[in-house]
């Protein structure tokens, strides 16, 4: 238990058996009446944003939640199986919890695992990936001082714009976040 005196960006409560993360928070003191803190919420599992105000000093509940930094290991079915880097366990985590960043995931890439009470909530995936272009068509000759873009397949299948000069095999730097192209990698 805490007071929303305490809370910190990045905190999880428990809020009527549904775990919120604390992504903003406002301490008001107005000059009538009692202080409150003003919060932004984002439901952990559902990644659905709400704005709640409590009044200052009130008690919520916060959950334990463990980060660990684990290694993805390969597919199961339609769970990811990931090693924890410390104690060597093995845990499976179901494609919904992992989300978008299964476009990006390759075996043996590094990740963070957030569990609760033995349930996997997200993956986050490090914010850039070097990743090969599996496939792209050719830039034509001409195209290149309009600065386009076109399609390219990585590796792990998924497609992201490219500019016209990269070609198949090249290694680029991805954002996973949004899936952008950054540059190509070293």
């Amino acid at each position: 238990m805490a007071t929303t005196n305490d809370l910190k960006n990045g905190m999880v409560l428990n809020l009527d058996g549904q775990l919120w993360a604390v992504t903003e928070f406002q301490h008001v003191k107005p000059g009538k009446g009692g202080a409150f803190v003003r919060t932004t919420l984002k439901n952990v599992l559902s990644g659905k944003v709400v704005d709640k105000t409590f009044n200052a000093g009130t008690k919520v509940d916060t959950a334990t939640v463990d980060k660990r930094s684990m290694t993805y290991l390969y597919r199961d079915g339609t769970d990811f199986v990931f090693m924890d880097s410390e104690t060597y366990d093995q845990i499976h985590v179901p494609a919904e919890t992992v989300g978008d960043g299964a476009d990006y995931l390759l075996e043996n890439t590094e990740v963070v695992v957030a569990v609760h009470e033995g349930t996997p909530l997200y993956v986050e995936l490090p914010v850039t990936l070097e990743l090969v272009v599996a496939h792209t068509d050719p830039g034509l000759q001409g195209d290149r001082s309009t600065g386009g873009t076109k399609p390219a397949t990585l590796e792990t299948g998924a497609q992201v714009q490219v500019p016209l000069f990269v070609n198949t095999g090249d290694r680029l730097k991805v954002d996973t976040r949004d899936g952008r192209y950054l540059g190509r990698a070293n």
